[in-house]
């Protein structure tokens, strides 16, 4: 950095500046005020209208969750904050939980609801809060969602002992300055200040029939006395203007606040304590009610409002792990039905908040303690009035591991908002992603981890590892019950992701979608929970892994055998497991691990044969001459119609697709198997697709090649086969310390360079590559010279060979 570039602290302290330009108005008068309101009547919005609307504010997009398209409020995923405090999955809740709000905010007989956010530890209830707090905030400083409330000054208001007395005394705290102003401290609503028939004029005069606004409270107790001085004073001077001199901009002004918890956004934690009144409202200061002239009674100015209706409202008021305060809950009640609390038996407030309980599942015993006794059950009113959102564990793998990522890296391990993709398919062996990097689940994570000497070491979680763990997680999470004959848990996670999942059965094509199954209710209810895995992940993250390489550091790397490893053995050590279902997710491990090594495979397979691969384009044009072959017409080309050409079609067939040899061909005429192949194989399964995906017109350019079984090997060339076929001398015994001057020693230097062009690093693909090779092991020695097992040598399935992609075969003009 130049000493041009060097920051000052007038820069710092300009930025400052800027950043806090847009978040206030300045302050105004009454009018104004109500200008504004008529012009935009979210500036006098209730708490819940105001709540939907910061959440509208940011928009929907498309997710899939539970295989099914659901649309989800931008809101949630802390647009703000670039996703730090996101909620991911749980969407249908979230939905539910802006319903609420918009019956509420519509007064639809709603507005008594009390919203109870439900679910077990580790489901992103926290983050909700965390997530809405953020979000009301942001969204409060912005112009369409300024929040107001009320500043008095009574100073000058008359003259004499008592006018001076009165003046000195509308303070709080120690006193402080007579000619101070002194903003309501529960956020009042501006319009509060009006006589009622008024404010009913205000409200029938705002274009906005869907949602009323908040006009309908009172002043608080702290308003109402500077209100009263000040009504006292001009009343005994005789003003006729008695509300425009109570009113005026020397003694009330309209301020904008900036949402936030204490302003706004009531929380009660689990820890706070107090009684009832202390925690609901605040409590009296004994001191100050000496110091200050209550004529007779408790004033006022000498409450603490701290409690958490006092300090939510306006907006809402969240009580966190609802079980730790279930004494208040009973108390709530009269919040959403009467909307007024009492500071004492001659002074009330009224209140405008959405009330918002959160809780784990031992709230629900707490409120079925007396379910026995039916009608008499003293809780009955309190559960009618709780709308309950159950928060789950998630069930989507990419959602999973995007969490995880988070969990473990921080903010920085999980992509902003923007760059989440919701479409992108689970890793597969049938469909796999060429790249690692492009996927969150599969791509590496490194950490830096303090080491003994206060240095920093770079830990990698190899590619896969946070995929490994997040469907493991997933998988515990499945119901069995409900699973249909011929379908395992992680294809049941499959179809949650996408919604279908495909196989090749008899060289047909079988598509499976959510639709086509009738899951139950029970996913995700129970299972592993991502604070768990966190915990194995961090602890394998301080520890080196007991193995070595002269030149590179594998003890570093983490890879998905040894998060999977680690998350089964430690289970039964966990006290959060019982012994039943230890048992049972240590028996979901295997399908897990089979997946993750298909997946390995086919990244280092893929790898292999990076350069062998047969463009789509080339095959697209193998089809248009064979349709235009068995249609006696000819094809379109750049330089007009030509014939079809057949020794291009024989090449392709011979020498790329491996299906025939010269005898099956007379000169370049295919004789009656490579006909009936053209017809059967290539044309038919394209009619197929097209019908499939009938429309107005259909080209061969309109389909997809890869949906071919025929062609997809040819697209897809990820088969150890293939790799035989193309390095017949390669030797996977020898990978780990391939001799000298061999094809296996060229062959694992060109696929480590690519793995790590993938996302890999030098060690996790070095040890990557070893394990694949060291699992093929067996398989390679039953394949044939030519790439295929004999089982596969068939008269029904002819040989496939490949060996000609490179040359020595004519292409393509």
């Amino acid at each position: 950095m130049t000493e041009r570039d060097t920051p000052d602290g007038d820069a710092f302290v300009r930025d400052a500046d800027e950043t806090l330009r847009g978040a206030y108005d300045p302050p105004m008068s009454l009018e104004e005020y109500v200008d504004r309101v008529l012009e935009n009547p979210t500036a006098a919005a209730s708490g819940a209208r105001y709540l939907l609307a910061a959440v509208e504010s940011q928009g929907t997009r498309e997710v899939r969750e539970r295989g099914e398209r659901l649309e989800r409020y931008r809101f949630f995923d802390d647009p703000f904050n670039d996703g730090e405090h996101a909620v991911l999955g749980n969407t249908a809740a979230l939905n539910a939980f802006v319903d609420d709000l918009r019956a509420a905010a519509a007064g639809r007989g709603n507005d008594e609801t009390i919203v109870w956010i439900d679910g077990p530890t580790a489901t992103g209830k926290s983050e909700f809060k965390r997530c809405l707090v953020n979000g009301l905030r942001e969204f409060s400083k912005t112009e369409a969602g300024r929040r107001y409330t009320v500043e008095w000054n009574v100073t000058g208001a008359g003259t004499g002992s008592g006018v001076g007395a009165g003046a000195a005394s509308l303070s709080y705290g120690d006193g402080g300055d007579a000619a101070a102003w002194y903003r309501s401290p529960v956020q009042t609503h501006p319009l509060s200040v009006f006589p009622e028939a008024v404010r009913e004029s205000i409200a029938d005069a705002v274009d906005d029939d869907a949602y009323p606004i908040a006009a309908d409270v009172d002043l608080d107790p702290f308003s109402r006395e500077a209100y009263d001085h000040l009504e006292s004073v001009y009343r005994d001077e005789g003003r006729r203007d008695l509300f425009s001199a109570i009113t005026d901009r020397d003694h009330l002004r309209v301020t904008s606040y900036v949402v936030d918890v204490g302003e706004g956004v009531g929380v009660l934690h689990a820890e706070d304590d107090g009684s009832p009144k202390e925690r609901l409202v605040g409590s009296w200061m004994g001191g100050m009610l000496r110091e200050l002239d209550s004529r007779g009674r408790k004033n006022p100015q000498a409450f603490s409002y701290d409690g958490v209706l006092s300090q939510g409202n306006g907006v809402a008021t969240i009580v966190e792990d609802a079980s730790q305060h279930a004494d208040l809950l009973r108390r709530l009640l009269n919040v959403p039905d009467e909307r007024r609390v009492k500071l004492d038996k001659g002074i009330g407030m009224d209140l405008d908040t959405q009330l918002i309980v959160i809780s784990n599942p031992d709230l629900d015993a707490e409120l079925d303690r007396h379910a026995e006794r039916e009608g008499a059950d003293p809780l009955k009113a309190l559960k009618r009035r709780l709308t309950r959102h159950e928060f789950r564990y998630l069930t989507n793998r990419r959602l999973e591991a995007e969490l995880l990522r988070r969990e473990v890296g921080g903010p920085r391990g999980v992509p902003t908002v923007d760059g989440i993709e919701d479409d992108e398919p689970i890793d597969t062996g049938e469909n796999p992603a060429r790249d690692p990097a492009s996927e969150p689940s599969a791509a590496s994570l490194t950490i830096g981890v303090r080491d003994g000497d206060k240095g920093i070491t770079e830990r990698e979680l190899a590619p896969h590892a946070v995929g490994a763990a997040a469907l493991y997680a997933v998988v515990t999470r499945l119901d069995t019950d409900d699973l249909p004959a011929g379908i395992d848990l992680v294809e049941k996670a499959e179809l949650y992701e996408n919604g279908e999942i495909r196989r090749e059965r008899s060289g047909e094509e079988q598509r499976i979608t959510v639709d086509d199954i009738e899951f139950g209710d029970g996913d995700g209810r129970n299972g592993i929970p991502v604070t768990y895995v966190r915990d194995i992940v961090a602890e394998l993250l301080g520890s080196d892994a007991d193995r070595s390489h002269p030149e590179l550091p594998v003890e570093r790397v983490i890879t998905p055998t040894d998060v999977l490893d680690a998350m089964a053995e430690a289970l039964s050590d966990a006290p959060v497991f019982s012994r039943t279902e230890v048992a049972e997710f240590e028996s979901r491990k295997a399908p897990v691990a089979e997946r993750v090594r298909e997946r390995q495979r086919a990244d280092v397979v893929d790898a292999i044969l990076a350069e062998e691969t047969v463009p789509e384009a080339t095959v697209a044009e193998y089809v248009e001459h064979v349709y235009a072959w068995d249609a006696e017409v000819p094809v379109e080309t750049e330089r007009g119609p030509e014939e079809p050409d057949a020794l291009a079609m024989k090449v392709f067939e011979t020498e790329t697709l491996g299906r025939f040899d010269e005898s099956d061909y007379r000169g370049t005429d295919p004789t009656e198997p490579v006909g009936t192949f053209r017809r059967e194989r290539v044309i038919r399964a394209l009619t197929r697709y097209a019908w499939r995906n009938r429309g107005n017109a259909f080209s061969v350019g309109d389909a997809d090649l890869g949906e071919i079984p025929e062609l997809k090997a040819v697209l897809e060339s990820n088969d150890l086969a293939d790799v035989k076929r193309r390095f017949p001398d390669l030797d996977p015994a020898e990978w780990a310390d391939p001799p000298a001057d061999t094809e296996t020693e060229r062959t694992k230097a060109t696929t480590i360079a690519r793995l790590v062009d993938r996302g890999y690093s030098p060690a996790s693909a070095e040890l990557t590559s070893r394990a694949v090779m060291r699992n093929v092991r067996d398989e390679w020695t039953s394949l044939t010279a030519d790439g295929n097992t004999a089982s596969e040598a068939t008269p029904d399935r002819p040989i496939e060979d490949r060996s000609g992609r490179n040359g020595g075969g004519r292409t393509w003009d």
